[in-house]
């Protein structure tokens, strides 16, 4: 039975890969040759199908995704990191440790989010403060969603912003300026209206017992 799925020039998979029906890994971009921007892939990836990976991605071990992803180039994405069906990741972006990204989330260009991050599904990053301006391409910045926060269903992020350490986004909040560290934010525009340490959930005594269970 042929191969259902295509693996370009200068991909290296690791071992213990498994990798669907329809899935691309390695396109080509119109400038550049086969082979000219290596895509690498750690060990124990889980490729779902229809999935496509251009070229010039560095990508760690126990990468998944789910169905129809789409990921441009050059892109560095760490270790257990897993995509959520449907999502689009841009180029130069980049992708801690640990990082869950749900179904239909949108990532674009030059974002950041960092290890143990969390975004739920819906949420849209933005990258242009005014799109189609004169110097829009040129001043293109995504959100950086620090170590260990989390980004509620269906919010939306405005270029550039700053999401502190574990800071919580609430769902469908919009988010037009930076979050601090530990903080909740909530509505449209988003505003502060607790600290995390005031939800139970998230209550340090919790955690440990928890993990130690």
């Amino acid at each position: 039975m042929a191969e259902s799925f295509v693996i370009y020039p200068g991909v290296q998979l690791g071992p213990q890969t498994t990798v669907g029906d329809f899935v691309l890994i390695g396109v080509l971009l119109r400038d550049r040759q086969p082979g000219e921007l290596e895509t690498h892939i750690g060990a124990g990836a889980i490729i779902r199908s229809h999935t496509v990976i251009y070229s010039g991605n560095v990508i760690g071990k126990n990468f998944q995704t789910g169905h129809g992803v789409m990921i441009r180039e050059l892109n560095e994405i760490g270790d257990d990191v897993s995509v959520g069906t449907h999502s689009v990741i841009e180029h130069h972006v980049k992708i801690g440790n640990h990082v869950r990204i749900h179904s239909n989330a949108f990532i674009p260009e030059y974002s950041v989010i960092e290890e143990g991050a969390w975004i739920g599904p819906n949420v849209v990053f933005t990258n242009a403060l005014y799109p189609l301006s004169s110097n829009a391409k040129a001043t293109l910045k995504g959100p950086r969603i620090m170590t260990g926060a989390k980004i509620g269903a269906n919010a939306t992020l405005l270029p550039g912003i700053v999401i502190g350490r574990n800071a919580l986004v609430g769902a469908g909040a919009v988010v037009v300026d930076h979050v601090p560290d530990d903080k909740v934010v909530v509505g449209n525009p988003a505003r502060v209206v607790k600290d995390v340490s005031e939800i139970p959930a998230y209550e340090v005594s919790d955690l440990i017992k928890e993990t130690s269970d």
